[in-house]
């Protein structure tokens, strides 16, 4: 692949997944259900186990910088075996987030167009099953149209990227000033509510609540493994990729956490239960209607970054599942223009499929049951990976520090935060799992061309 991406478009791609629906939508839903107005708490613990694991994918992707990202450097490390079932959990990863982003960029868009008397037929508003929904037709609609615009190039949908990622990011920093202004300190008190099991069975205050929180919203930091999988499109990969992945987080982490404090000020915390657009709905409650309209507006553009983000992510994942065998050959096939485009239309077809079927805070549990998984064989494999840096792999000017350290610790906040999961989230996952097992066993192992070698 063409090597077009330099450190702004990378640093876009990272801060565009990564600040995409979650901070628009998750704060106000984990404050209600699980932490109260700690969700800050939540945030500031789920980004220092990210951060730990950005170090890691910092130095994979400085050293092996391929298409695949996790998948293809657990190959590398650990072996093929390995390196399917990272990759295998990456893959639902991004199946779901791209049906995930879709579903928020829909509820923020149905919230935006309420206020001038345009709402959709519940049928068309909703997934299948849910409130009388038969498919949520705006998810549909944006999914395909990222789709095509990434058929066109990644060069084209980086200088669209860029543009929407600074209307993004204003956005959020306005959200951020205009909202403190409304802000009642009464609101934060309890700041840690008392620990109790709710109605609903969740985990609600205390450190059990701010836990919980942490499992429902790691999802939000995924986006510097998406940055990651782009390695092959990357300028000078050595310098690109560490200041990427990290300055992308570290700018994610100050927005959220800032997000996530205005919130839980303006309005009492149980207000937020259920609310899909927790941000345009505080705005206009307090009287900042137009602020709500503009914020909102950008907001749902916006979102088309996290989309792009994680879109030319997936289709590069299984652009490499074909290259090496593991999946049927023309996934691996680029077109005359070398692009994945087979690949991309299997991601775009999946995720419409998934997004019809799954509600918003379901989905939102099965991406980190698939990230964490690929999160905590990174970590380890950079046990596997330093021996053999200088020697049969390259010696990245980029190194994980506190070396033997860091990479455990990683690995220990990345087990922990899937161990918070619901059971749901871990059935699935473990459901998920014995399929890619059973791939592999049938298909992948045989056609592997590492295998045939």
């Amino acid at each position: 692949m063409a090597r077009v991406l330099g450190v702004k478009d990378i640093l876009a791609l990272g801060v565009g997944t990564i600040v995409s629906t979650s901070i628009f939508t998750l704060p106000g839903v984990v404050a209600a259900q699980h932490a109260g107005p700690a969700v800050a708490l939540s945030f500031l613990a789920a980004a220092i186990v990210a951060g730990l694991v950005a170090f890691a994918y910092a130095e994979m992707a400085a050293a092996m910088p391929f298409a695949g990202s996790a998948y293809s450097w657990i190959n590398v490390v650990f072996g093929e075996g390995f390196g399917w079932i990272a990759g295998w959990a990456l893959l639902a990863e991004y199946f779901i987030a791209v049906a995930f982003v879709g579903s928020g960029l829909s509820a923020n868009f149905r919230g935006l167009i309420e206020p001038l008397g345009i709402t959709y037929p519940k049928a068309l508003a909703n997934p299948f099953g849910t409130d009388g929904g038969v498919i949520d037709i705006t998810a549909v609609v944006v999914i395909v149209l990222v789709g095509l615009l990434l058929s066109r190039g990644v060069s084209t949908a980086a200088r669209v990227q860029n543009i929407l990622v600074t209307l993004k990011v204003l956005a959020v920093l306005t959200f951020i000033v205009v909202g403190a202004t409304a802000i009642h300190a009464s609101n934060y008190v309890p700041f840690i509510p008392a620990h109790h099991v709710s109605a609903s069975g969740n985990q609600f205050g205390g450190w059990q609540g701010i836990y919980a929180g942490v499992s429902m919203i790691f999802l939000s930091y995924i986006g510097f493994d998406s940055v990651a999988a782009n390695s092959a499109e990357a300028k000078d990969p050595q310098r690109t990729m560490p200041r990427g992945i990290l300055g992308s987080l570290v700018i994610a982490v100050v927005l959220f956490v800032g997000v996530a404090l205005v919130l839980v000020g303006m309005f009492k915390y149980s207000k937020y239960a259920n609310n899909a657009e927790p941000v345009g709905w505080a705005l206009r409650q307090s009287g900042h209607e137009i602020v709500a309209t503009v914020v909102q507006g950008i907001a749902v553009v916006g979102m088309f970054t996290a989309l792009i983000g994680m879109m030319l992510a997936g289709s590069r994942l299984i652009y490499s599942f074909g290259r090496d065998g593991m999946l049927p050959k023309w996934l691996g096939q680029l077109n005359k223009n070398n692009l994945p485009n087979h690949a991309l239309i299997v991601l775009t077809i999946v995720a419409v499929i998934v997004g019809s079927l799954f509600p918003f805070a379901f989905l939102s549990q099965l991406i980190s049951a698939g990230t964490l998984i690929a999160f905590m064989f990174v970590s380890l494999g950079i046990y596997r990976l330093r021996p053999r840096e200088g020697k049969d792999i390259p010696d990245p000017s980029f190194k994980m520090p506190w070396y033997p350290v860091m990479p455990a610790l990683a690995f220990l906040g990345a087990l922990l935060v899937f161990w918070g999961l619901d059971i749901d989230a871990k059935l699935y996952a473990l459901i998920w799992f014995i399929v890619g097992l059973f791939v592999y066993l049938t298909y992948g192992m045989h056609h592997s061309y590492l295998n045939k070698k």
